[in-house]
């Protein structure tokens, strides 16, 4: 690990102008990404600035058919809200099976988002609900967020506040969990919302992405049933020493069975 300067963050405005002034500094939540990247000496910023006690930056609150978590709220706190799981019992579903005990108590549901890993849970749940990140500048839908691996929207020195996901109709996450990480080897996101059917595919391919085949043929008719004559394009999904590009396509047509199944009830 490289030296570093330690800096806690008593407000957003401070962590804002800190990050203005100090060009490689970096943001420090829950650190279950940071920590292990300084670790193995990927990383050499020169601050590490702790936003992750800042009030601003917790609380679940379900408003105007939104349902709004700040940027720091931990993995756990999600899985476990009874608002969460009255207005979206998906998301805190997801949420509960993101790593392990110490990852849901110390993740935070903005890190992960601000991160972008292509195994990553949330953005899929961002992706299947067309979530809106609000930063200390602007809103960004989820389909502009992710811009491919470990790659986002968000510009120098701006940071996710709150993440804001629309209360869908009826939604449902399955996912085949890595056995050592338990990031996603495939996860998929089914959700039925006002303007229709979405289906949003993790761990996959080098980043989030629709499966916009399925959610036509769920928008016909929302049974397992509905996939079995389509097949996922394997050419650009991962490959490495877990599964093959065919397999991962196969994972994700087995995971959005799963995922629909629970919307039907089966």
């Amino acid at each position: 690990m490289y030296p570093f300067s330690y800096v806690k963050a008593t407000s957003l405005k401070e962590a804002g102008e800190f990050l203005a002034a100090h060009t490689d500094a970096k943001l420090l939540a829950g650190g279950m990404t940071l920590i292990p990247t300084l670790k193995a000496r990927l990383a050499q910023p020169s601050h590490l600035v702790d936003i992750g006690g800042l009030k601003e930056l917790r609380g679940i609150e379900l408003k105007d058919g939104e349902l709004r978590i700040g940027a720091a709220t931990q993995h756990h706190e999600v899985a476990v809200s009874s608002v969460v799981r009255q207005a979206l019992p998906a998301l805190a579903y997801l949420a509960g099976l993101i790593g392990d005990p110490q990852v849901r108590n110390l993740g935070t549901i903005g890190g992960s988002v601000a991160n972008n890993d292509p195994a990553a849970d949330y953005p899929a749940a961002l992706l299947g609900l067309a979530a809106t990140v609000l930063t200390t500048r602007r809103e960004i839908p989820a389909g502009d967020f992710f811009q491919g691996m470990f790659a986002t929207a968000l510009a120098p020195g701006e940071i996710v506040v709150r993440i804001a996901f629309p209360v869908p109709k009826r939604a449902a996450y399955a996912k085949f969990p890595h056995p050592a990480s338990g990031y996603a080897m495939a996860g998929v996101f089914v959700a039925e919302t006002a303007n229709g059917v979405r289906v949003a595919v993790t761990g996959a391919g080098p980043g989030v992405f629709r499966w916009q085949e399925a959610e036509a043929a769920l928008k016909k008719n929302m049974s397992p049933a509905a996939l079995d004559g389509l097949t996922v394009n394997a050419e650009d999904l991962n490959e490495d020493m877990h599964a093959t590009r065919e397999y991962r396509a196969n994972l994700v047509k087995v995971m959005a069975r799963r995922a629909v199944a629970q919307l039907a009830g089966s």
